[in-house]
């Protein structure tokens, strides 16, 4: 159970039709949960105060107290007899994270626009009481002990293609991402595809396909998340890349990402507000290191679900359902699409 406070401050674009939700906007959240975890997260955007130019800047501190850790691999085991029998915390770890991260964006022609950025990360990690995976992998060298806290200072760079006409809640249009970043002792190649179509007024396909691949020697701090032009997400498992899963359920250098999804509009007071069915699929995969990252359908882990979504005026939405995988279900929530 979490307890948050937020508060921001935005410039409104009226009725312009642009896609961004803002001209700016200024935010501050804080919370922490009942069982040890907390957040405090300054965010500036401004993705359409100067024209052609967008910019972001996040200071964030965050414990995730009971983040999954199954171990480093695709084929990593979950038993949930391990943990009735050995402790609640065998896949579980605490991880804390001080985060600075600076992002600007520079429209080249139409809709296509270069990108640069950099960050300082401080990432640390704690085992919680008892026997775990991550105890054991960090006893016998499995995770870097060196890399326990790690220090991540990166650069970034790459280019987005968006023609979407909503960026929080599109009905058509496509986002093409292709990003390079060099941290410390690693680099990172990202490539991110999302596509919408309306077939019916109602109703909204979406789909998308992601993959990264990761060289040097990335430590666990940096093969947990994934990169994006806006903000990096746990990958692969959880809300923003397989909603069947755990957060964090599977860790490697390398990742595979898929999914579609059917939006129906059940409520429509026209653009105002939307009330949405959904039902979704997801399909996702780590590469372990020196393996090729690659389009491929082999030892793919799946889920599918349904979600309720409501969205009011131009930025606020709210996403809540169930997803189910192979090792069983568990309830999602966000404020934004999972892609």
């Amino acid at each position: 159970m979490w307890g948050a406070v937020h508060y921001g401050r935005y410039s409104p674009l009226g009725f312009i039709e642009r896609p961004e939700p803002s001209r700016a906007a200024l935010s501050f959240d804080a919370g922490a949960s009942t069982k040890g975890s907390w957040a405090f997260v300054a965010d500036a955007q401004a993705p359409a105060w100067w024209q052609g130019w967008r910019v972001r800047g996040t200071l964030a501190a965050v414990r995730d107290n009971r983040l999954g850790y199954y171990g480093l691999g695709n084929d990593t085991r979950y038993s949930p007899d391990s943990v009735s029998l050995v402790g609640a915390y065998f896949y579980r770890l605490s991880r804390t994270r001080l985060a600075a991260r600076a992002t600007v964006q520079r429209r080249l022609v139409g809709r296509l626009r270069l990108l640069v950025g950099g960050a300082v990360t401080r990432t640390d990690f704690r085992a919680l009481p008892g026997p775990s995976v991550f105890s054991k992998d960090l006893t016998v060298g499995r995770v870097d002990s060196s890399s326990v806290p790690f220090t991540d200072k990166v650069v970034r760079a790459g280019v987005v293609w968006d023609t979407r006409e909503s960026e929080v809640d599109p009905h058509t249009g496509v986002e093409i991402e292709a990003l390079f970043a060099s941290g410390t002792g690693y680099t990172r190649t990202t490539g991110h595809a999302r596509v919408q179509v309306r077939p019916l007024r109602r109703l909204v396909l979406a789909g998308r396909l992601a993959a990264e691949g990761m060289g040097g020697n990335p430590p666990l701090a940096v093969q947990q998340d994934m990169e994006t032009s806006e903000l990096p997400f746990v990958a692969v498992g959880g809300y923003r890349s397989l909603r069947g899963f755990y957060d964090g359920r599977f860790t490697g250098p390398g990742k595979l990402l898929g999914g579609l999804e059917a939006r129906y509009a059940v409520i429509a007071v026209g653009d105002a507000v939307e009330l949405k069915l959904v039902a979704f699929y997801d399909a996702g995969r780590v590469f372990g290191p020196g393996e090729a990252v690659r389009l491929t359908t082999t030892d793919l882990h799946e889920s599918g679900g349904g979600e309720v979504a409501l969205r009011l005026l131009r930025n606020s939405l709210i996403v809540a359902g169930y997803g189910r995988g192979s090792e069983g279900g568990r309830f999602v929530f966000g404020t934004s699409w999972s892609y």
